[in-house]
């Protein structure tokens, strides 16, 4: 019945023998007839497997990846380079198929991976406690929101229009059913108006929320932004890009109550939009508010160093209400890859990479306003992406690229209207001078 299957017919009827039963269609008699299917699928016949191969690989040679492509696209996912020992560090079986440590005495190893991960996502960020990752960035920021409101008892949420626009999309969908609300706080030049930021918060304010760098790529004013949300005792949240925090100030250091951001960047390849992970960073203080999962540190019965899960206050070890988030997974072989990347990469590593990241960008931009067609559209220093302004679409401008092999940037009038023809593009420390000088003949080519 099922040739996939690889019992025999002696196999079949001796199980069902066992079980009292006459046929395989008795198991499904609790189902009604009127419902069951009852003519073959309409899909291929079967394939061998060298057959599977060749279909397979022609359905994949119909897309085009950064295999072959040249890219500049970035808004929330980057290119960066993934040193070769990664893929072999995880393929190992007890990483690779490894779930929850629920028992710590046969997961020692597991919860220490989670444990060094966890350990380096703080000294990236300059905060205290990280939690053992999260889906992604953006319901990272999202259970930030909710921790801010369950730490103030407030339920005001203020989110910057410079932060990425799905970002706020998923913080929207938290919050409208925690009767939590949400005030997006306008841009001006490009950042957080920090006039009107200082006219919104007030006594309800649970938090702010701000990327640095911003989605435009801008590198935002912290420093005013942080002392009028502690003035009025909220919490400040920041959503960061990780490799930025080599050489930029980190959240520690600015003050932040919580940091979160998109993991990808550290060694996770982009897989056409995931798996990623999502960390999150906080205060002593808030701890017991961080959702997840926390691997902490301990010695066992014989005095040795020894790892458990701590302040365990998912919905899975206490009650429901009293949960601070049902969030169930915690990304860790994606953790595990940032882990050994950081570690690969180290300090200087690290630094390199932004350093060039945006050096390059600012090459690149510096080349590309110099062409009649395109103008910036912010002036405000930048990390690694930026905006620019053309007389065609960035529609228009992507498909010209394309035909060079290049992967443009992202069109911004989609999610701000405002910003007609602007293009977001991004320039990390994988795209040579060739690549890049490439880009900028290619859009001086565009009629």
């Amino acid at each position: 019945m099922f040739p996939y299957i690889s019992n025999t017919l002696q196999d079949e009827k001796a199980m069902l023998k066992s079980i009292g039963a006459s046929s395989i269609q008795e198991l499904f008699s609790d189902i009604p007839e009127d419902v069951k299917f009852k003519r073959e699928l309409n899909i291929n016949s079967p394939m061998s497997e060298l057959e599977v191969q060749r279909h397979v690989k022609a359905l994949w040679s119909k897309n085009k990846s950064t295999e072959d492509l040249v890219c500049f696209l970035g808004a929330g996912v980057y290119d960066h380079y993934i040193p070769s020992i990664i893929k072999h560090i995880i393929s190992r079986s007890e990483f690779y198929t490894a779930y929850t440590p629920y028992q710590p005495e046969i997961s020692q190893g597991t919860l220490q991976a989670i444990f060094e991960y966890q350990t380096l996502i703080c000294d990236l960020t300059g905060l205290d406690v990280a939690n053992a990752s999260m889906y992604d960035g953006a319901t990272a920021c999202a259970e930030a929101a909710i921790m801010a409101v369950e730490s103030t008892k407030r339920k005001t949420i203020i989110v910057s229009k410079s932060v990425h626009p799905e970002i706020r999309k998923v913080l929207y969908t938290y919050t409208r059913f925690k009767d939590i609300e949400l005030i997006e706080l306008d841009t001006k030049d490009g950042v957080t108006d920090t006039i009107k930021l200082k006219q919104l918060v007030d006594s309800k304010t649970a938090g702010v929320i701000v990327q640095n760098p911003n989605f435009f790529g801008i590198i935002e004013n912290m420093t005013e932004v942080e002392k009028i949300t502690h003035d009025n005792k909220a919490l400040l949240i920041m959503s960061v890009d990780p490799i930025s925090l080599a050489i930029l100030k980190t959240p520690g250091e600015i003050g932040a109550d919580i940091a979160v951001g998109e993991g990808q960047a550290l060694g996770n390849q982009m897989n056409f939009g995931g798996p990623y992970l999502g960390f999150m960073t906080t205060t002593t203080k808030l701890m017991r508010k961080m959702p997840g999962r926390i691997v902490g540190q301990t010695v066992d019965v014989d005095g040795k160093r020894a790892f458990v899960l701590t302040l365990q206050a998912r919905e899975q070890h206490i009650r429901r209400e009293k949960a601070t988030s049902n969030i169930c997974s915690n990304q860790a072989l994606n953790a595990l890859i940032a882990a050994i990347y950081l570690t690969t990469m180290g300090k200087q590593g690290l630094k390199e990479v932004a350093y060039q990241s945006m050096q390059k960008a600012h090459y690149a931009f510096n080349e590309i306003i110099k062409l009649e067609k395109y103008k910036p559209v912010f002036n405000k220093p930048f990390f690694k992406e930026f905006v620019i302004q053309g007389h065609e679409s960035a529609s228009v401008i992507n498909e010209k690229l394309l035909e060079c092999n290049i992967l443009g940037g992202y069109d911004i009038e989609k999610n701000y209207p405002d910003h007609k023809n602007a293009l977001l593009l991004c320039v990390t420390e994988k795209r040579t001078k060739s690549e890049i000088n490439g880009l900028i003949t290619a859009m001086e080519g565009i009629k």
